[in-house]
């Protein structure tokens, strides 16, 4: 395992259901609503796979502009379009089986500077390449200490 350069926190809190308010560890970020889909929830915000692909289109699309601007060419009307197949395991699980993405850009598809872009901004998103890796996840789950008296 590598060195820690740095770290960061969300607060995950239930409303109702499976609606849950994502709370971010700096205030002047707005919380972020979650829900699952009917038939378990009631489909009033995206689920946690809506969430990882758009943050591995915005890693993407950044990291493409981020490449582009160190060759000084001024990016601007990137986007990404995310494609997510669901599928089930061998345990019939659901599970994310694959994300595609395209980039769009307003430069020419000969641009020099997008050609050496496109052999190198990928490298550089952290979340699409720690999800291609996999993660490591350590989970816990704790109960809530009784108060008062014991029984």
């Amino acid at each position: 395992m590598s060195a820690v350069v740095s770290r960061f926190s969300v607060h995950v809190e239930q409303i109702d259901g499976f609606e849950f308010r994502v709370k971010f560890d700096k205030e002047q970020f707005a919380p972020l609503l979650v829900d699952e889909p009917a038939p378990l929830g009631r489909d009033t915000a995206p689920n946690a796979a809506r969430v990882l692909a758009a943050a591995i289109g915005n890693c993407l699309a950044a990291s493409l502009v981020f490449c582009l601007k160190q060759a000084k060419v001024a990016a601007s009307g990137v986007t990404a379009d995310v494609d997510v197949q669901i599928i089930r395991n061998e345990s019939r699980r659901l599970r994310v089986g694959k994300v595609n993405v395209t980039l769009h850009t307003d430069l020419a598809p000969n641009d020099p500077a997008l050609a050496s872009c496109v052999g190198t901004f990928e490298d550089f998103c952290i979340v699409t390449q720690s999800v291609r890796q996999g993660i490591e996840v350590a989970v816990q789950v704790q109960g809530r200490e009784k108060s008062g008296p014991p029984e």
